[in-house]
């Protein structure tokens, strides 16, 4: 890639991720030219992966079982936290939303982080 230009197709895409791996060994020092063209090879990187591979963010339940089962906790701990094994069952089963207090709790105790909690 010689010439810097928007990336449009995945042979451009392969050309600027090969020109930017040779950067990781050494990364240029800021203001350099090369400096230059490795910040901008990444935003246009970034603005190609944003615009054809966009990831979502999880739903509110997405989030909470992910971090049940990379924590280790269960559902019977849900149900301590939210007050009652049914309203963990509902919350989990999506029977029921999660409310304000459960988010604000599941934040506070489990670090649960809010923008999950409130996707909806």
């Amino acid at each position: 890639m010689t010439d810097l230009r928007p990336i449009h197709t995945e042979a451009d895409y392969d050309a600027a991720l090969a020109e930017v791996e040779g950067y990781f060994d050494k990364e240029p020092k800021r203001g350099t030219p090369e400096g230059n063209r490795f910040e901008i090879l990444l935003a246009l990187i970034g603005a190609y992966e944003k615009e054809h591979w966009r990831i979502e963010a999880p739903t509110a339940v997405d989030a909470i079982r992910e971090i049940m089962a990379t924590r280790g906790y269960t559902q019977k701990d849900l149900g301590k936290l939210l007050g009652s094994p049914s309203r963990a069952s509902e919350l989990l089963n999506r029977k029921r939303p999660l409310n304000m207090d459960q988010a604000y709790k599941l934040h506070q105790v489990w670090q649960v982080p809010a923008d999950c909690l409130l996707a909806r």
